[in-house]
């Protein structure tokens, strides 16, 4: 990461950090100086100064009828992450106990299914995270797929640290393979159809209740998914999983 990227990320937004590099190499300096330097029209340099201000960043004096504004020390940025740190750690507690909770109780109950779609390789990964955070909330972390041998080199393209997450979460699987192959891997239990037809079976389904996530290939490899949150559509294909299971 850049200096901008990291300023960025602790509060400083690029504009901002234009103005502090600029008032760093100059000393103290005026408004239309501030903003020769950066490249900003006085009007914004003004406002975006009075936003920095707050923030530590910089400070101002007068001289004569105008103020002059100075850089604080880069030291400062420091106090400013660790602000940020703090601030961020709040929020995550209060997400966890009260706006996550708070926020769920606006979706209305109702009987039919939550379906979100998905495509591309980012697409794919949030699926992915989607199945480790749910099942590490069951009580015996344990999901169901099918695997059909025509996706599995594409599957975890986006997510090349899948297998060992799932094992750090103590996370079980059982797979149904389709097609020959699918590696063997910790906490895994493999059984396998083997159907010759199986080359135009380019499909994965993970059963992981109250969800169901089908992914499959398009055109060129483009892996799309479609995610459905729904107990009664999740626990129906986790019957017929667990017959074929035990047929095999």
């Amino acid at each position: 990461m850049n200096t901008a990227e990291v300023l960025r990320v602790f509060g400083l937004e690029p504009r901002e950090t234009r103005i502090y590099l600029a008032l760093l190499e100059s000393g103290p300096a005026s408004i239309r100086d501030i903003a020769d330097r950066a490249g900003i029209n006085r009007g914004t340099t003004h406002e975006l100064l009075k936003r920095m201000q707050p923030k530590g960043v910089v400070s101002f004096f007068p001289k004569g009828k105008r103020h002059h504004f100075s850089a604080e020390p880069p030291s400062r940025l420091r106090e400013l992450a660790l602000k940020h740190q703090a601030q961020v750690t709040e929020a995550m507690e209060a997400l966890e106990d009260k706006v996550i909770p708070q926020l769920s109780h606006l979706q209305p109950v109702t009987g039919n299914a939550d379906v979100h779609y998905y495509e591309g390789d980012d697409g794919i990964e949030l699926v992915l995270k989607d199945i480790l955070s749910t099942v590490s909330e069951h009580k015996d972390r344990t999901y169901c797929v099918y695997s059909a041998k025509a996706i599995r080199k594409h599957l975890y393209r986006p997510f090349p640290n899948y297998t060992r997450q799932r094992v750090k979460l103590d996370i079980k699987v059982r797979v149904i393979a389709i097609g020959e192959g699918g590696e063997e891997a910790p906490l895994a239990d493999r059984k396998w159809i083997d159907e010759k037809s199986s080359d135009n079976a380019g499909s994965y389904i993970a059963i992981y209740p109250p969800k169901v996530a089908l992914i499959s290939l398009s055109d060129g490899d483009l892996p799309t998914a479609v995610v459905i949150k729904s107990p009664t559509i999740a626990n129906t294909h986790q019957v017929i999983f667990n017959t074929l299971w035990g047929s095999l």
